[in-house]
This record gives structure tokens, sequence and C-alpha cells, in this order.
């Protein structure tokens, strides 16, 4: 008896099938040029992995800065943008990396249709947060016993001179560009809601995050996976102890969380005590009372939103889309989605970088994806950090770094622009590429980064000098 061989079918990705798109949004046409304040500590991470997302799958221009921020924490210039060369010169479609908001300066870069859009916390729960993340770098935080303390008493720990004492008040005031050590008064509180809302479109709540999610998804006419994530730069909860930031990515993980580091400082560290009594929680609230004021105000516009958009509608929705995150967990993430400590993920290049006193999470790829299912769930989970590199590279192909060969260990070989080999004795040096492993930029010799570090020229590759020192 014959038997005939079946053809090999490829199999369909979970992505491209009907679910994926959600319910119609009508003939609107899909927003692609995108200006999304980052703000911290309020799952901004995760939006942005979103925009990243949405734009490296159509080939988009993002407005990348030269190393992790736009500048940050000073307010931001058009010339921290990676590639701008003025007004209207090149056509940059996304812009979502930290930054301390300038709006004449980000005009200067993205189009005039742009939507701009944000996302707030409540100022309690972002404190907590900062003060986990950020312990180590904001002296007004690094001299308190435990949040408990410094919410008893912020005056006798902040001094407003101090580099870094921005993550300790007011830290979403500061992010929209304006003076965050004011002192609260009504029309100064309410002059400051309304210029945000002459320019952002939307400003999403971070305690809705599902409910911001649709929302947004109807603004930008997007598809529903589009807004389907799975949280990260999420922290453990449990407190434990973990080491400091140690290694050669120690720059990478600090520009990126916003402070200032100098590597070589690696000891264990205890988590801080976050618990807080409901009067401190209460006296959080009139320290931060302008951030408190922008909570408020914004929160009560949101449900403002959801009750045109109606109740019903909402609900409907949201449970498509968790619904969604479940399904895209089971076939994408190891163990069906459950967050894991960095240092157990297999693949290094998919590992969170840890700053600060917490365990920042990440998720494992489920092994056997076929490869177009694989692409889409790493799009998911790729960290911040490691994604910026990877976008940076294919907008800036400038340099390739060839590795060494057996008994080479000490030297780099990298491809400069024009095509010529530089060697490079990296052990020696402890030099790096600014912006990834590939991709070395060219800017005027002396150039210094964010974070004041002088920046050399080798030939046509760009370096950066390690920091030697320790947390400041």
């Amino acid at each position: 008896m014959l038997f005939r061989r079946r053809a090999s079918v490829q199999p369909r990705s979970i992505f491209s099938s009907p679910d994926a798109q959600g319910p119609s949004l009508g003939p609107c046409q899909p927003h692609t040029h995108i200006m999304f304040l980052k703000t911290h500590k309020t799952a901004s991470s995760t939006v942005l992995n979103m925009l990243y997302r949405f734009g490296e799958e159509r080939n988009l221009m993002f407005a990348l800065p030269m190393g992790y921020q736009l500048g940050y924490p000073l307010p931001f210039n058009a010339h921290r943008v990676k590639g701008y060369r003025g007004p209207r010169v090149a056509d940059f479609h996304i812009m979502g990396n930290h930054m301390r908001f300038n709006k004449p300066e980000v005009e200067k870069v993205m189009p005039a249709d742009t939507f701009y859009f944000s996302i707030v916390r409540d100022p309690v729960a972002l404190t907590e947060s900062s003060f986990a993340y950020y312990k180590e770098v904001a002296p007004a935080f690094r001299k308190a016993k435990s949040l408990g303390d410094f919410a008893d008493d912020p005056k006798k720990y902040y001094d407003p001179r101090l580099r870094n004492n921005h993550y300790a008040r007011n830290l979403l005031w500061y992010d929209f560009g304006m003076d965050h050590n004011a002192n609260y008064s009504i029309p100064l509180a309410q002059h400051g809601e309304d210029m945000i809302r002459r320019t952002f479109k939307l400003i999403l709540v971070s305690e809705y995050f599902d409910q911001s999610m649709i929302l947004l998804r109807h603004a930008l006419c997007w598809p529903l996976d589009a807004v389907v994530s799975f949280s990260l730069n999420a922290r453990q909860q449990k407190p434990s102890s973990i080491g400091g930031l140690s290694g050669s990515w120690v720059n990478k993980a600090a520009a990126a969380a916003g402070v200032s580091v100098r590597a070589g400082h690696s000891q264990a560290k205890t988590a801080p005590n976050l618990s807080l009594t409901e009067e401190q929680r209460e006296k959080l609230r009139q320290w931060n009372a302008l951030d408190w004021h922008l909570y408020k105000a914004f929160n009560r516009s949101f449900w403002e939103e959801i009750n045109r958009f109606g109740h019903t509608l909402m609900e409907q929705e949201v449970a498509l889309l968790r619904t969604r995150r479940e399904v895209l967990a089971q076939v994408c993430l190891r163990d069906g989605g459950k967050p894991v400590e960095s240092h157990r993920i297999r693949d290094k290049n998919i590992r969170p970088f840890q700053s600060g006193l917490v365990k920042i999470l990440g998720y494992e790829l489920q092994p056997g994806l076929d490869n177009a299912t694989r692409t889409a769930c790493l799009r998911m989970i790729r960290p911040e950090i490691q994604y910026k590199d990877l976008l940076d590279a294919k907008q800036f192909p400038r340099a390739t770094v060839i590795h060494a060969q057996p008994g080479q260990q000490n030297q780099g070989l990298i491809v400069a622009a024009g095509g010529s080999l530089l060697r490079q004795d990296l052990s020696r040096t402890g030099d790096r590429l600014v912006g990834g492993e590939p991709g070395g930029r060219t800017v005027e010799e002396g150039e210094r980064d964010w974070d004041g570090s002088r920046l050399m020229r080798s030939n046509q590759t760009l370096t950066q000098g390690k920091h030697k020192g320790r947390l400041r």
C-alpha cells in the first residue's frame, strides 16, 4: 500500500487570528504620530513597550535618545534626539522615552498632528515605588530609615538643592515640566492642570490600567493586540535581600531608571520598609499636594470619559482585553505567565536590568514556539533597555561588533561606519559603545552624555568611559 506524504503546513501564529483585531473601530485610521510622556513609576514602561511593538511592526521612525533618556532630568531639548537635524528635516513618528516635558522643544521634533498622551498615579503609591527604586540615589530617601520615617517629616530629609531629590517630591509635576518645589495654591495647581489639558489629549490612570488601554485603543484606532501587555519593570513585592548594581550594564540600567550611577559598588542590600499608616499616607498627599491635585483632576476626567464611552461597553471590552491577555500568556510564557526573578531567566538577552533595592521581575518564553509567534511574544516581554538598543541598531546601523576569536578574549573588533576595522582592547580601557553593542554614534569630540561622562572619538566610533566609584 502506498501512503501519500502530507504536505507540511506552516502553523498560523495566534497573533494573526481575528481575535487579535478586537471589536471593530469603524472607518478610523490608526494614529502613527504619537508622543507619550513617560512619567516615572506609573506603569509607563509597559506602555512604552506597546509603542515600541507597534512602531517596530510597521517600520516607523522613533525619536530615540542618544543614551537611554531624552536629557532627563534636565528639560527636554530637541538636540537630545538621535538623528535630529532641525525642525521638519526628518519625520519622526513615535517619541516615548523618559524626558522632562518641554513643549516648544518637543514640537520641533514631532509633527503638528501628533497625539499627545501620558499617565498618572496616586502620589502615595508613586512615592512608595519611588522610595523603593530610588532610595540609594535620592538623598532625601537615602537619609530616611523607612518610608514611614520620611512621611512623618519630609522636610527633615529634603533639600531641594541636592541632585536627584526631585524623585522625592511632586514627581509627576516635575516630569510635566513644572516647578515641583513651588508652594501649593489652588490657582497654581489649576494653572498646571490647564496647561496639561491644552497639550495632552488623553491622560491615563495607572490604577485603572485596563480601562486606560481601552480608551487608548479607541483614541489611537489600534487593534486589540497592540494594547494587550504583560506588566514590565514590575518589582517583587516581598521584601528580600538582593545584590547591588554591578557589571558592564550598570550605566544602562541607571540611564533607563533616570538616576546617576557610578559602577563598581556591589554589595548586598535589604529591601526598604515601605509600610505606612493612614496618617502617614495623608502626610504624603500633603507633601505632594501638586501631584495630588493632578491625580484627582485627571482621575475625575478619566471617569467622565468612561461615562461618555459607556460603562457596559467598557466592561465588555475590558473583559475581552483580559481574556486575550490570558490566552497570549498561555501561548507565550513559561508557567502560564508567572513573572520570575531576573537570574532565573535562561535567556540573558531578556533579563530585566536591576536598579534600586528591589528585584525587578521578568518573563521566560514558552519553548517550541514557531518563528512568527516567538517573534511576537518576544516583543511583548523584551525589557525597555534591550528594546531601545534593538531599535537604535535598526535605525542607525553605523557599526557592527565582531566577536573576538579564541585567543583574543580581551580585544574587540569594530566595523566603523566607513567599513574599516578598528581594534580596541575593551578590557584594558573599560570603554564601551554608546547606545548598545551594535551602532556606535558619531558626535562632536568632547561632548558629554546625560550623566556627565565624557564621550571620546575613536575614528568614526564614539565610546564612553566607564564610571568608577559608587552610587551618588
